[in-house]
């Protein structure tokens, strides 16, 4: 049998990554799909460097549309990124009935639901198992693996970069600034980090796992989204004395009027494994009311990561080539016709436990003035730290856990609180859960 020809949009890290699996691992592909895989074609401005990665065993043109329109090429890789000409493209693919591979989370949170509903009157697949967290084959595990569960919820560290900056801070006690310097200077951080550390990446790879794993459109602009820049090693430090760790957390709930869909820093159990995930490493868990707790840990990016779940696409795609479109794994895990209307639900809305840490003058009465602010809106205590005050100083930190408690509530709190004479600044809140078996 003829080899499946693929053309490579993009051969940057990773683009490089997935030309090198494929060459190094060929003999084994090939028994796993069926026929051989080849990147027959490779659209880059960068010529030369095409060249040196491919040598002259490709086709190579700086214009993408030359491959999205040639007849040879079956499968198109797109690996170029953002959501603009990438969108362009893919549509262009699908409209020619090819294949696609992509590892574009952006595009598919923004524009998935176009996307998937083009390929589906095409009848050809969208595969993007490398969208969400590099190697870690968390796609195919919610799309076929777990689909005799109903998925109660998903909470991940999804994104390697603000992993990476929080376990410095809590390892060296060192500054955010000073570690994201230090992230940039690995290249774990971009030049301009904006989408890692405000937690705009794992909202679009948040809303691919809630869309597949609750059977609901891609709706990245309903996410709760809220970055690690306003944390501090303080907080940090506070955290471990009470026996938490606190991660950049994607969190999507199953709940009876909707859905929970939020990125923000999150305390976590520090006996939790997730919690115990370090560095540049992703790690997510799922539970389902049949399985319990699965969690799925590996690294989140990289050349070869990536590669190995794009050249596990290229497999599955090549083995369905031929198989009838309605026999295929829809997009989303649930039938197009079948996705739930329930809506995301506004963060006000969302109830979970808060750690609150507030600035507040170190004289009688103080705290119960606060507590009882707390009692009028309903707000449960579980847990309370009065720090002892510096030399010298007039002013100390008290830290409280809540238990459950509705977002709409706290923000009542926080203002009422913050409003007092004797507190100085704001309050710090960050949210807490607790991951356990219920």
């Amino acid at each position: 049998m003829n080899p499946i020809k693929v053309g490579l949009l993009g051969i940057g890290t990773v683009g490089g990554g997935t030309f090198r699996v494929l060459q190094r691992n060929q003999e084994e592909i090939a028994r796993r799909a069926g026929r051989a895989i080849t990147i027959a074609m490779v659209a880059d401005r960068d010529i030369a460097k095409v060249r040196a990665i491919a040598g002259d065993t490709v086709r190579v043109t700086a214009n993408a549309f030359e491959v999205v329109d040639d007849p040879e090429i079956e499968i198109v890789v797109e690996l170029i990124g953002g959501t603009s000409i990438a969108r362009e493209l893919v549509l262009k693919a699908i409209e020619n009935g090819k294949q696609v591979v992509t590892a574009n989370k952006a595009l598919l949170a923004t524009h998935g639901n176009e996307i998937f509903a083009a390929a589906q009157r095409k009848g050809v697949t969208v595969a993007f198992e490398a969208a969400v967290a590099g190697g870690v084959p968390i796609i195919k595990a919610l799309r076929e693996g777990l689909s005799g569960n109903r998925i109660e919820w998903i909470a991940g560290i999804i994104n390697g970069t603000s992993n990476f900056i929080l376990s410095e801070m809590r390892e060296k006690g060192s500054s955010f600034e000073a570690v994201l310097t230090q992230a940039q200077q690995l290249g774990y951080a971009e030049a301009d980090p904006t989408f890692d550390i405000q937690g705009i990446d794992a909202a679009h790879k948040l809303t691919i796992l809630a869309a597949i794993g609750f059977g609901i459109p891609m709706q990245f602009a309903a996410c709760y989204t809220e970055g690690i820049a306003e944390l501090t090693s303080q907080d940090i430090r506070y955290a471990e004395e009470l026996g938490y760790r606190i991660k950049l957390l994607g969190v999507a709930k199953r709940m009876p009027q909707g859905f929970e869909l939020r990125v923000h820093p999150t305390l976590i159990p520090a006996k939790r494994l997730i919690a115990n995930v370090e560095g540049v490493m992703n790690a997510i868990l799922v539970k389902g009311d049949a399985v319990g707790q699965t969690m799925y840990y590996g690294p989140g990016a990289g050349a070869e990561p990536t590669a190995s779940a794009i050249v596990a696409d290229l497999v599955d795609v090549t083995r369905m080539h031929t198989v009838d479109p309605r026999h295929r794994v829809p997009h989303l895990a649930f039938q197009p016709d079948r996705l739930s209307a329930l809506p995301i639900l506004p963060m006000e809305a969302v109830e979970t436990s808060y750690y609150l840490r507030m600035r507040v003058d170190d004289r009688a009465g103080v705290l119960a003035d606060i507590t009882g602010t707390l009692a009028d809106l309903a707000i449960s205590i579980d847990a309370m730290v009065q720090k002892e005050p510096g030399e010298g100083e007039k002013q100390v930190d008290i830290v409280m856990l809540t238990h459950l408690t509705r977002e709409k509530s706290i923000n009542a709190a926080i203002a009422r609180i913050e409003a007092l004479p004797f507190v100085s600044g704001k309050v710090t809140r960050i949210r807490l859960e607790e991951l356990g078996q219920g």
